[in-house]
Order: C-alpha cells, then structure tokens, then sequence
C-alpha cells in the first residue's frame, strides 16, 4: 500500500472553474465520502478567470454518477488559497499559476475529445471518466 500523502486540503484548478475543476471536486468529494474519509481532506476548486456559472453539460455528465455541482459556483484563484490547500491540481494545459513555495502542485493533461471531433455529452462523458480515474488515484495518495 502506497504511503498517503500528508495534504489535509486538495485544490482543483482550470481556467473556468466551471467544468474540469468544477467535476474533479465533486468527483474527490464522492470518493472520499465512499471511503469514509470525507472529513479527512478539504476539497476546493478555483479558476484563473473564471466564469460566471457551472457548466451545465458538465453537471449533467456528473449527476449520471450521483454527483451533483449545480450549486456550485465559480471562484478567482488566489494564492492564498493554494497556500491554504497546500496541494493544487491544474487540470489543462492552458491553465497557468503561480507555484508559491511549499504548495505541492501537480498538472493533470487531461484527455481532450475534442481533438479526436468528439463534442457534445459525448466528450464530457469521456471528461468525466479521465478525471474520475485520475481522482481515484489521487485519493488513494491523499487517504490510502
């Protein structure tokens, strides 16, 4: 068994914080919940310029998983929020931070269908599995 991690805190972030980041929190949200470590790690997200709502596809994609975002609401990146989660998660390229000394930060390339012409809730199903997988494994570093 891989030795957890010592962040009590996770940060997601992309550049709207109402997609990627919106769905990987939600997603860390039920997975600790499944192990019975919900109060265990605070979970966050953030945007670097962020939007001014959840994106609806990206709800809809998570509520065929029981996870549901709808009342989240999108939020300005800070540094002081990385240095209080201490463990930040960029989800895309695209998204650019600052790395503030003693922040653990990590860059998730998440799969793009897009790129292969797959649109609509199709991609944001596959969106959703590549992060699901991703947070997963994550969990397991953050709670074992």
């Amino acid at each position: 068994m891989n030795q957890p991690e010592t962040s009590s805190a996770v940060l997601f972030v992309c550049v709207k914080n109402g997609g990627k980041s919106q769905m990987a929190a939600g997603l860390m949200r039920r997975e600790l919940e499944t192990v019975g470590a919900a109060s265990a790690v605070r979970v966050d997200s953030a945007g670097t310029q962020p939007g001014s709502a959840v994106n609806a596809l990206s709800a809809e994609v998570l509520q065929d998983v029981g996870v549901d975002i709808t009342a989240e609401t999108p939020q300005l990146l800070t540094e002081g929020m990385m240095r209080e989660a201490g463990h930040v998660v960029i989800l895309g390229a695209e998204t650019q931070v600052p790395h503030p000394e003693g922040v653990l930060v990590e860059r998730w390339e998440t799969d793009e269908p897009s790129l292969r012409g797959i649109e609509g809730r199709e991609r944001m199903e596959l969106v959703r599995e590549d992060i699901h997988h991703r947070v997963k494994e994550l969990a397991e570093r953050l709670v074992g």
